[in-house]
């Protein structure tokens, strides 16, 4: 989806640049109609043009706004939270083929992640990055292991969800420390855990939501290919909740992401 727009935006900025470039061109060679009015179509690319590009750019190599559909990150991210994504993080891409040219930085255990869906790449998904290339991934009993250590974890207390998340009340919130990452995820007790050993293969990543019981995650599909990362998301920018009553969560407003 966001791969479409991406190539939307690539098409939009390619044909008004191109449209004001020609008619430019034109006026040179004909200077006694620079005095004229300008087409229309000229008047259009030539307001549209900077606009459309410099989004682009911004889209393309800066940050990238999201909104959140579901609860699978939940504490972390509730439904109708808007988050920024870093998109040089991880490394520099040429828009809309997304092939890399080069590394700015590494993802490391604990990000908060944005990737293309590995079975449906024109679907966005968002996880927490549990297992680097190599790791030894545990799930067990609802304990989560890494390299054969259990990732510590301390209880906060029965969860009370809102709005589209108010499913979740009831849950049982900890916060876990995965390696100096401390965050809060959920479990549900009377839901069935799911048992999972996987060695991480080499520039493969493994994602697990927040909320443990409540995730269609790489415990069920497998990891996600280096290609497929779109960014860290690091700042919630606005949330908006059809199921609250007050719409607006003006509390969630600024929140940096851990």
């Amino acid at each position: 989806m966001d791969y479409d727009f991406s190539f939307f935006l690539a098409i939009a900025s390619l044909v008004t640049g191109v449209i004001w470039l020609l008619y430019s061109l034109y006026l040179k060679q004909h200077p006694d109609k620079k005095d004229q009015p300008d087409p229309i179509i000229v008047e259009y690319a030539k307001s549209f043009f900077p606009v459309i590009f410099l989004v682009f750019l911004l889209r393309s190599f800066l940050v990238e706004p999201f909104r959140i559909p579901s609860g699978s990150m939940m504490p972390t991210l509730l439904v109708g939270d808007f988050i920024l994504v870093n998109k040089f993080k991880y490394g520099i891409r040429i828009p809309v083929i997304n092939k890399k040219i080069f590394d700015v930085d590494k993802p490391e255990r604990g990000d908060i992640v944005v990737f293309r869906f590995p079975r449906d790449p024109s679907v966005d998904y968002i996880k927490r990055l549990i297992g680097l290339p190599g790791d030894h991934i545990v799930y067990k009993n609802k304990q989560l292991y890494v390299n054969g250590q259990p990732v510590p974890r301390s209880y906060v207390g029965r969860y009370q969800g809102i709005g589209g998340g108010k499913n979740m009340t009831g849950a049982q919130e900890y916060i876990e420390d995965l390696t100096g990452v401390k965050h809060h995820i959920l479990r549900v007790n009377r839901m069935p855990g799911v048992s999972r050993d996987y060695v991480v293969p080499a520039g493969q990543y493994y994602m697990m939501g927040d909320n443990r019981d409540n995730s269609n995650d790489s415990r069920y599909w497998g990891t996600v290919p280096e290609e497929n990362l779109v960014g860290k998301a690091f700042f919630i920018w606005m949330n908006f909740d059809w199921d609250t009553a007050t719409k607006f969560g003006l509390n969630r407003v600024g929140t940096v992401l851990e």
